[in-house]
């Protein structure tokens, strides 16, 4: 059900369909994600992500994962209005156990949310804020009610709980050894009481190495606040970017 369709809805809403964020990432991203692959959103918001994969692999699955309302509605329409059939739209989040949790979205000076930073993170003091207790699942939970057979792709941002979601997903990651597009905020993650280096301490026990976007520049730990492809050892990054299909 769509929420009262606000100017700021509408302009939401309108960037969401018209507008391609991500596009410098296409190339990259044509040559891990199969025509036939299977990509998981975590942290959809209001599909950027979701329709670059559903473009890239058009033949396969794409799970776009997003626990706010607010953003739910708005992807919701991206979806249907641009008949992404392949897509697969979980309205809950991610964690490292079931159940459910607050999440906060700050409220700006203009009276629009600012749905892009909601976080299970605790919320910020003194700052207004909407609070919504959503339901939560584990990627491995998840992984097997929707039967996945196979994963190649996890993107995750999800402002600071990205360890707790990668935590509930080890199976996932043992299994299908998929590529891992994340962003990593020191500050997102000292407000979720995590850190950088708690991030590689889970990851490299589990044979994945890290690159810095936007040249991946291969890193040995935490190298400032960027986004970061995580991908298992012996799995060569391409040589040669294709272009963008």
């Amino acid at each position: 059900m769509l929420p009262p369709l606000s100017p700021h809805w509408l302009a939401h809403a309108y960037k969401a369909l018209t507008q391609q964020h991500h596009r410098d990432l296409l190339p990259l991203l044509s040559s891990l994600l199969p025509r036939d692959g299977v990509a998981v959103d975590v942290g959809a918001h209001a599909g950027q992500f979701t329709k670059l994969f559903a473009r890239l692999a058009p033949e396969g699955r794409v799970i776009a994962v997003e626990p706010s309302p607010y953003a739910l509605s708005i992807l919701r329409t991206v979806v249907r209005l641009k008949r992404l059939a392949s897509v697969t739209i979980v309205p809950k989040g991610l964690s490292d156990r079931p159940g459910s949790l607050v999440l906060n979205s700050p409220i700006k000076r203009s009276g629009a949310l600012g749905f892009g930073l909601a976080s299970f993170a605790a919320a910020a003091p003194a700052r207004p804020m909407r609070c919504d207790t959503v339901a939560v699942e584990t990627l491995d939970r998840l992984s097997r009610e929707l039967r996945l057979a196979r994963c190649d792709l996890i993107k995750c941002d999800v402002e600071g709980w990205e360890v707790q979601v990668l935590e509930g997903g080890r199976g996932v990651l043992e299994r299908f050894r998929p590529i891992l597009l994340v962003e990593v905020s020191a500050a997102s993650l000292a407000r979720s009481g995590q850190t950088p280096e708690r991030l590689w301490s889970l990851l490299a026990p589990l044979g994945y190495v890290a690159a810095r976007l936007p040249g991946l520049e291969p890193v040995a730990g935490f190298a400032g606040d960027a986004d970061y492809l995580f991908r298992p050892v012996g799995r060569p990054l391409p040589e040669n970017l294709s272009r963008p299909r």
